[in-house]
């Protein structure tokens, strides 16, 4: 034996042995609605690039421009997209209605000099069930910058940051405002975010002060971008989506559990953030949907913080490598490099896949039916085996079924899925090797977000 045919031979046991012992983490997926999917179907490149053309136009959407001038500034721009709203709402039936939730900030001595009106846009769409409190938040902010966070006057675009993320809530609002959902959804473009954060911040705290039963909050912010312009990457195929993971409102009694059952990742948060990883991916081809297990990017921010400031589940979408030469940054060319937050570097066919992201999981909670209750891991016993209780939820529609899901503790993704009709089950592996968690299903497939055990003896 030669010593070229002894090493190819030694690198192919070697490589069949790395592939016996290698662990791979194979996602289960949402089963697809038809319903969801023609309305996956119906998003638009083409719509999407138009929305934000014309967000563009407006020159600037500076939280303090101008609010007076009609074709310039954030207050031309507000009107703009209420007006939109207001058209998308025909094809409701009257169960969408849009609102400019006006708010007064206070000068803070930071990025607000002197007391300003803000608002949000808001489109909310009423749930068709009496019975169904629901309600599902999605979000982008409206106002732009340049490179300096107080100048109101100069050209910013703010094409990607964050057009991109309003244009996903409007193409979203369009398509849904003509369907059935049993919960409550609401579609917002956020006034304040480079200043602070204020327009999510009145929201959240409206949200606290007025009782509603949020039940998932999406933000979407720089998400239309698919090229790094430090690394020379081009990747439409991956979306980051951030989540926190110690709750910000946690308590003693839920530090203790969290401690007990090791859930270190299963945050409210994070088990919205994995479901629109394994809803949107069961929607969207070519799209694998990245779980960015920390709130935010480094020395940033979004609008989804003040919810979870408020103890919401919120998560934020961005897109999976930025480009920091359009971004914050004054229009201009410089020793030949375009600078500027422009449309020309955004990619459409990927911001296209990103709003299907989100629609998905929006539609899907939307329509599923409440998640089940009192959620129980038998612990009583030393086996090697399962047992998991429930009830069914009080309200909504009665579940077609129930989906257990599981995966091994050190797995970022549920692995595996089973379908049970009753509310009590035995799973034929063991509750000290792997995380369960319960879902109710309806008969087309949708899935309430999962529900965690807690042991009981």
């Amino acid at each position: 034996m030669t010593n070229y045919t002894f090493r190819k031979r030694l690198i192919a046991l070697i490589l069949l042995f790395l592939a016996g012992t290698t662990t791979t983490f194979a996602q289960v997926n949402a089963n697809q609605d038809e319903e969801i999917q023609k309305m996956v179907s119906e998003i638009s490149a083409q719509n999407l690039r138009a929305l934000v053309e014309k967000m563009v136009s407006f020159e600037t959407r500076h939280t303090l421009s101008t609010t007076t001038d009609k074709k310039r500034g954030i207050g031309a721009a507000r009107e703009w997209v209420k007006s939109e709203f207001e058209k998308y709402a025909k094809a409701s039936g009257g169960r969408m209605t849009v609102e400019m939730d006006r708010f007064v900030v206070k000068a803070d001595g930071r990025r607000v000099p002197q007391d300003t009106e803000m608002a949000n846009v808001i489109a909310t769409l009423k749930g068709t069930d009496a019975n169904d409190n629901r309600v599902i938040i999605v979000g982008g902010h409206l106002d732009s910058r340049a490179t300096d966070v107080m100048d109101a006057k100069s050209k910013a675009p703010g094409a990607n940051d964050d057009a991109s993320g309003v244009a996903i809530v409007m193409e979203m609002a369009r398509i849904m405002a003509s369907r059935q959902f049993s919960g409550t959804l609401v579609f917002v473009a956020f006034q304040g975010e480079e200043q602070g954060l204020y327009g999510s911040r009145h929201l959240a705290e409206r949200v606290k002060k007025e009782g509603w039963n949020l039940v998932a909050m999406q933000n979407n912010d720089i998400v239309g971008n698919s090229f790094s312009g430090e690394t020379g990457l081009h990747d439409n195929t991956r979306v980051r989506v951030f989540s926190e993971g110690t709750p910000a409102n946690e308590t003693e009694e839920m530090t203790k559990l969290r401690r007990t059952l090791g859930s270190e990742n299963d945050s409210p948060s994070r088990i919205l953030a994995r479901y629109m990883k394994m809803t949107g991916e069961a929607y969207v081809d070519q799209l694998e949907v990245v779980l960015g297990y920390r709130a935010d990017r480094f020395l940033r921010g979004g609008d989804h913080t003040p919810f979870n400031q408020q103890g919401f589940a919120a998560v934020r979408m961005s897109e999976m490598n930025e480009d920091f030469d359009h971004q914050h940054q004054n229009v201009r060319m410089e020793n030949g490099t375009q600078y500027g937050d422009l449309i020309e570097f955004m990619d459409f066919e990927y911001l296209r896949k990103n709003t299907a992201v989100n629609l998905a999981t929006m539609a899907s909670l939307g329509r599923a039916p409440y998640a089940p209750e009192a959620v129980t891991v038998i612990t009583a016993n030393l086996t090697n085996k399962t047992d998991l209780t429930w009830q069914a939820p009080a309200k909504g529609k009665k579940p077609a079924g129930y989906y257990v899901l599981m995966r091994e503790t050190s797995s970022p993704v549920w692995e595996k899925k089973f379908f049970v009709k009753e509310t009590k089950t035995t799973i034929n592996y063991s509750k000290d090797n792997y995380f369960f968690a319960v879902q109710a299903v309806d008969a087309a497939g949708n899935a309430s977000l999962p529900v965690i055990p807690v042991p009981a003896r």
